[in-house]
């Protein structure tokens, strides 16, 4: 399911699971690489830093807001530079796991964008959000076709 109200953007999407399992690929460095980005940086802390080099080019910062072990992760988003409009730590980003069954629902919630942006980090979300499920199912994600920059950005 996906909405897109007023500034937020709201996915949901259901892994086969657990919250136990689908919480270090959110919440430590080692497992949001795995899935988001080439090259990641996240201090698990409410202050603590989040930086994710998506392609050497197209960098996302901002700042960890919440951790409730293994339930939920929130932070500040947005992007390093002058070249794009949601500046870094500008927008705030809730990833909720709530036991669904045998699995896991996974809520993402994208808030304070235009909707234009929403739209925009929709299908950034849309691409990222498969391959978080890959992983949580134990399954490589492979390389993200997203890591190495465009012919246009080189």
């Amino acid at each position: 399911m996906t909405s897109v109200s007023e500034d937020v953007l709201q996915l949901e999407t259901r892994v086969a699971a657990t919250p136990a399992t689908v919480f270090p690929l959110i919440s430590t460095a080692d497992g949001i690489a795995r899935w988001f980005g080439s090259s990641v940086d996240f201090d698990a802390k409410p202050g603590g830093t989040l930086r994710v080099d998506i392609n050497g080019r197209d960098v996302a910062r901002g700042e960890v807001v919440e951790l409730v072990e293994p339930e939920r992760v929130v932070f500040t988003f947005g992007w390093e530079g002058d070249t794009h409009p949601v500046p870094a730590g500008s927008t705030r980003v809730e990833i909720t796991l709530t036991v669904d069954g045998d699995g896991t629902l996974i809520t993402l919630r994208h808030s304070g964008l235009t909707a234009e942006q929403a739209k925009d980090h929709k299908e950034g979300w849309d691409h990222y959000l498969p391959r978080l499920l890959e992983a949580a199912e134990g399954r490589d994600p492979g390389k993200d076709p997203w890591s190495e920059p465009s012919e246009e950005m080189k």
